[in-house]
């Protein structure tokens, strides 16, 4: 999407914000002993209370208001029965739609007792976005962003899971740009331009590369036993950078 008024600008802040307390309000109640069904209970009610919808059942059938992902488990995991334990790393996503407008957040969360390698990987994960995010400007080429986040993992003796981009939203969940690379992509011509909406999130991996499609064919996997994160936000290009529409 590319935003066209000040209108559609205040609708996609509006639904950013939602989602943006709605992920802190998740990240929040994680505890040992929470089912990520109840946890996706608490997004639910969130998202309710607002007057918006869950963007992965609107736009996809997904069964569950947003998507918690378990240690291997690394996008598109299904709520369900399974309990959080002591030391696990849960990524949360939630996207919503209000009044025809999208937007898209996420962030892994490290339960208590944390090791140290775990605690670093997350704060380097959040680095390894604003580094994307650092790229954002008119004209810029789209592969800048995955040249300075490749860039910075290298240095950090990290990975960068390959096949799962960023994206455009807006009026939908996922629209063009399709498949914005968060790793060193030579094949990537495409420039930003004022206005632009998309997404940047990285998923940043202590080994691993790809992410695998489980049995129940919604939830990802890391192809290797490795920690992995993701950090997204969603934003819009102006003339004096990248305006984030998902922060509380």
């Amino acid at each position: 999407m590319t935003i066209s008024s000040e209108k559609e600008l205040e609708a996609l802040r509006r639904i950013g914000r939602i989602v943006a307390a709605v992920l802190r309000d998740m990240g929040a109640a994680l505890e040992p002993g929470i089912t990520t069904r109840e946890l996706d209970e608490i997004g639910r009610a969130g998202l309710e209370a607002q007057g918006a919808r869950s963007a992965p059942e609107l736009a996809y059938g997904f069964p569950g208001a947003t998507c918690i992902s378990v240690n291997r488990e690394i996008a598109h995991g299904v709520p369900g029965e399974r309990r959080i334990a002591a030391g696990d790393l849960v990524n949360i996503d939630v996207s919503a739609e209000l009044d025809g407008f999208f937007a898209d957040t996420g962030a892994s969360f490290a339960v208590p007792p944390v090791a140290p390698r775990i605690g670093k990987l997350c704060r380097d994960g959040k680095r390894a976005m604003w580094e994307g995010i650092g790229a954002v400007k008119p004209g810029a080429r789209l592969a800048a962003i995955g040249e300075r986040i490749e860039r910075f993992a290298e240095k950090g003796g990290y990975t960068l899971v390959r096949n799962l981009a960023s994206h455009g939203v807006g009026r939908s969940l996922h629209e063009d740009p399709e498949s914005i690379p968060t790793w060193r992509d030579a094949s990537e011509r495409r420039r930003l331009h004022e206005g632009l909406v998309f997404t940047i999130e990285p998923f940043l991996s202590c080994g691993a590369s790809f992410a695998e499609e489980a049995e129940d064919g919604w939830t990802l996997l890391a192809d290797r036993p490795a920690p992995t994160v993701q950090y997204e936000h969603s934003m819009v290009v102006t003339r004096n950078g990248p305006l984030i529409l998902t922060m509380v």
